[in-house]
């Protein structure tokens, strides 16, 4: 059963849209309308954005999405079979990191930043499970430009599915054990004309 989380809880950042085995937070917007197009348009200028690159059953795959790697130190980071090294955060990097820290009461390091140009550019099913992120991490995801829909299927009971719409500006918080046992995705839609930002805010294990 599909549930449109935005339907039952509206913007409510204490309602978990998960029924089980996880916690998902919609804030809504955090950012006023001024604020959300100028971290924009900052970003889409001034990140050195890269096509991502994945290795999936042995074939190189260049994406038309691109992505940027910033964190506190040169942090490196795999998935998919490639590996990022960390750039040096960017003011605007920094000061969105602390907010959403400070809303979440979390600590973050890191953040993997994806552009999506239109809507013709998604991203599969996926958990965000790898081991330098630690166990039952916290992943704090926020959404400048488009709209899009994310959805999220439990992976033992794909029956059960959520979809919110994340709104330009918007905070979308991952935590507990959400990575464990949920899928998301952001699925293409070819009604999506503009570009997206996402910024997903991390905490790498060190040590």
């Amino acid at each position: 059963m599909k549930t449109q989380a935005s339907d039952l809880f509206g913007n409510d950042p204490a309602a978990n849209l998960l029924p089980c085995d996880g916690t998902v937070n919609y804030f809504g917007p955090i950012l006023s309308p001024a604020e959300t197009a100028r971290y924009y348009n900052i970003l889409l200028t001034e990140i050195p954005w890269k096509h991502d690159e994945a290795v999936i059953f042995g074939k190189h795959i260049v994406t038309a999405r691109k992505v940027a790697w910033y964190g506190d130190s040169d942090f490196s980071y795999t998935y998919s079979g490639t590996t990022k090294q960390a750039l040096a955060w960017t003011p605007e990097l920094a000061t969105l990191r602390d907010l959403v820290g400070n809303l979440t009461s979390t600590v973050f390091n890191s953040c993997l930043l994806n552009l999506y140009h239109d809507g013709n550019e998604g991203m599969a099913w996926h958990s965000d499970d790898e081991k330098s992120l630690g166990k039952n991490s916290t992943i704090a995801s926020v959404s400048l430009g488009a709209e899009r829909e994310f959805r999220l299927k439990h992976k033992r009971q794909p029956e059960l599915a959520v979809s919110v719409i994340l709104e330009s500006g918007s905070l979308l918080v991952m935590r507990d054990a959400t990575q464990s046992h949920w899928l998301h995705c952001v699925p293409k839609s070819k009604k999506i004309k503009f570009p997206r930002i996402n910024l997903t805010f991390r905490t790498m294990v060190t040590g």
